[in-house]
């Protein structure tokens, strides 16, 4: 049997990086340059795409907490499965501003979603780590809701390079999908 320990620590720090995410997006947005209601053109791409990211740390850190109400205890396996999904979080303050910059190019918001769908599929890995640890039949794997989203979120990544826009009302869609976590687990 491999060491464990309580999930405190874990779900302590997660919760710190992930208002450090939130923190660095939020700084990186900017004014309007002048004063006029026509001013906020150039920065409303930037500012959805911001709203859009919130949406999605929140997402991640109201169904992180859902996971991990099921479990007492983590193991070294379950902490490297969880700094892996931090990992790909971290990367979404600089994507929502590069695809915020340039709201129409492919490659920012292929990128963008592509930082969502690994986020997605290592949130996954980690609701499986914690369920075989707990000695529970893994059911992330087997939700349609999340094999649903793996696919939406590959394509919104192939979309967003033919049509950017069409990409990015993937990536809304997807978020609406996930608003709620999923009864009895957590998803993304």
């Amino acid at each position: 049997m491999r060491p464990t320990m309580g999930k405190g620590r874990l779900e302590a720090f997660s919760d710190g990086v992930i208002a450090i995410i939130i923190t660095i997006m939020v700084l990186e947005l900017q004014p309007p340059h002048g004063t006029q209601a026509a001013d906020l053109a150039g920065v409303l791409p930037g500012w959805l795409r911001y709203a859009l990211s919130f949406v999605y740390v929140g997402i991640y850190w109201v169904n992180h907490h859902a996971l991990f109400d099921r479990v007492a205890k983590v193991d070294g396996a379950a902490l490297w499965a969880n700094l892996h999904l931090l990992f790909w979080m971290s990367l979404i303050p600089w994507v929502t501003a590069w695809a915020g910059e340039n709201p129409l190019a492919p490659l920012p918001v292929a990128l963008y979603g592509a930082v969502l769908l690994l986020c997605s599929i290592s949130f996954m890995l980690l609701s499986w780590r914690l369920d075989v640890e707990a000695g529970v039949h893994p059911m992330a794997w087997g939700s349609r809701k999340n094999r649903g989203s793996i696919l939406l979120y590959a394509a919104a990544v192939l979309l967003s390079l033919w049509y950017a826009p069409l990409g990015a009302a993937v990536h809304v869609v997807l978020a609406l999908f996930w608003i709620m976590p999923e009864a009895g687990q957590g998803g993304s």
